[in-house]
């Protein structure tokens, strides 16, 4: 990816659009949709205008017609996949209910484009679809009962965990996937080792004879439910206590 000093003034959401000639063949949207299939065949290293243009039938210059440079491709792609995530109106589900959709929602968009965590933070993400999301985020939060900046921390805590989360995942589907084997499988090659290693470590030893027969993508699954779950628990803990003590400061003389 190419180098930018300056990604807010370069932004393709920040910069008024350019001019432009005679219609070429193809869209923005379908470059877009090559993109990503490119970038979920080869990663980040595979994407390049070239390599683009050579899947499209076309030469780089036509898709310059419509994206100025790699970075802006790039900006283009991630609010595409944004999209992915479903975000529940706020009048459509409780807080709890739509924090968690949109946590899953955005783990799964992950785990299915793993290359986009190398995108967070890079570049500007406010395109259409990732600004829907956070006003809806924000909608949703301050429903329920949040208010000024902690808005922006809760928001933070949930997306940060799904990230995380979905960031290690991707990394170990990434790291066996040349053996062709499952996650199962390469866990139960190991279970002779783990079993021997185990016995060294009496509180590690006692919870794995316990646990040893887990399944790892129903573990993964639940091991994500369980901290969004937590998280949400915390967070309403924390709004149940600023309300407390607002009461309690409402009642002094």
């Amino acid at each position: 990816m190419s180098s930018n000093a300056d990604p807010m003034a370069n932004s393709v959401w920040t910069r008024p659009p350019r001019s432009r000639g005679a219609q070429p063949t193809l869209s923005r949207d379908q470059i877009v949709r090559a993109a990503i299939e490119l970038l979920d065949e080869k990663g980040l290293d595979g994407l390049s205008m070239r390599r683009l243009g050579s899947r499209l039938a076309a030469g780089a210059t036509s898709l310059y017609w419509y994206v100025a440079t790699k970075d802006e491709l790039l900006e283009l792609v991630v609010d595409e996949i944004m999209g992915e995530i479903e975000v529940p109106e706020v009048e459509a589900a409780d807080w709890r209910t739509a924090a968690a959709a949109i946590a899953h929602g955005m783990r799964g968009m992950i785990l299915r484009h793993p290359w986009v965590t190398g995108l967070f933070g890079v570049r500007p993400n406010m395109g259409p679809n990732a600004m829907r999301m956070s006003d809806r985020v924000v909608g949703m939060l301050t429903a329920a009962g949040f208010t000024g900046v902690p808005v922006a921390y809760a928001s933070s805590l949930l997306l940060s965990h799904a990230i995380g989360s979905a960031t290690t995942e991707a990394a170990w589907r990434r790291s066996i996937a040349p053996s062709g084997k499952t996650a199962d499988e390469v866990i139960d090659e190991m279970r002779p080792y783990i079993d021997e290693v185990a016995a060294q470590y009496p509180n590690y030893g006692a919870w794995w004879q316990e646990n040893r027969t887990i399944n790892v993508n129903e573990m993964q699954d639940d091991n994500f439910a369980f901290g969004v779950e937590r998280l949400l628990d915390g967070l309403q803990s924390w709004l149940d206590r600023r309300d407390a003590g607002d009461r309690h400061d409402a009642g002094r003389p």
